[in-house]
């Protein structure tokens, strides 16, 4: 496994150019020579990563089906993600920006990068782009460049970061149409999405593993965490937590009114180790204590 902190040292790895810019740079994948011993090597990187790739051989596993990507997939990595250095292919087009995290530090995007969740979604999970998309994409990604790669002054850092936001927000754009084209797709997810659910919330699991997380949730769907949360926000209106915390209520509420067992055994068989965690999850959710809730009732 090999660390890669700076973009220099990055640029000498892919055998390519000093960069312009020590914080920034773009990549074409054309003109990568990567040394032999870093290729197919793992490597994680300390900067942000938006990779478009396209060409023959591109096809990928996209959830649970299968998706020729040969016009164009967008890629997003976080700092301290695994990625692979591949040998360059003449069917393989493309390019690669990257960007230091003490570029946007202090910027109205540094303090909310995290909430571009797309940056942890798995590789499985790219953006696919339609020919307009990716123009669009593409002209920003040449301003970047064009602006870093000329002499720098008072205003530089102020474009070059707000273009980085507008090429993510445009982006978030591009994956909530993907999210909505993907509609018959997305349908049967709801459904199995759904059927998991009550698995989990069968009496007996419960009891066994506890209250399903959203990390094991999506795990077992086969996706990634942020990926199927927003895919769920889009088509329910609730992420993956909202739907286990909603789960749980109507839980509650129904052995709460339907049987006569103490609320202390009912948090235990909710899957909730101390009674009080219980009481204080279900006051917070419907504003009563389950014992209000059960006497009004």
């Amino acid at each position: 496994m090999v660390e890669i902190h700076s973009i220099s040292v990055f640029h000498e790895l892919l055998g390519y150019e000093k960069p312009k810019h020590p914080l920034i740079t773009l990549i074409d994948f054309n003109n990568m020579k990567p040394r032999i011993e870093y290729i197919n090597t793992k490597y994680v990187t300390g900067y942000y990563t938006i990779a478009l790739k396209k060409g023959k051989g591109c096809g990928m596993k996209y959830g649970r089906g299968y998706y020729d990507f040969s016009e164009g997939s967008l890629m997003f990595l976080s700092p301290g993600q695994v990625a692979v250095v591949e040998e360059s292919s003449s069917e393989m087009e493309g390019w690669m920006l990257c960007f230091h995290p003490d570029l946007i530090r202090g910027s109205s995007l540094g303090n909310k990068i995290d909430e571009y969740t797309f940056f942890s979604y798995d590789t499985s999970e790219a953006l696919h782009l339609s020919e307009n998309e990716k123009e669009v994409i593409t002209n920003i990604v040449q301003s970047i460049k064009k602006e870093y790669s000329q002499n720098i002054d008072i205003y530089s850092q102020d474009l070059i970061v707000s273009n980085i936001e507008m090429l993510l927000n445009y982006s978030k754009r591009f994956y909530g149409r993907q999210f909505i084209t993907r509609n018959n797709v997305n349908k049967d997810l709801i459904t199995r999405f759904h059927m998991l659910l009550r698995r989990c919330f069968e009496e007996e699991n419960l009891v066994e593993k506890g209250i399903p997380t959203v990390k094991y949730i999506a795990k077992e769907m086969g996706y990634s965490t942020n990926y199927l949360s927003d895919l769920l926000k889009k088509e329910t209106g609730k992420n993956t937590q909202e739907h286990i915390q909603f789960q749980l209520v109507e839980m509650a509420k129904n052995l709460l009114l339907g049987t006569n067992e103490p609320i202390s055994q009912i948090g235990f068989m909710l899957g909730f180790e101390y009674p009080s965690h219980f009481s204080k999850f279900f006051k917070q959710k419907t504003g009563m204590s389950p014992v209000s809730y059960r006497k009004k009732s």
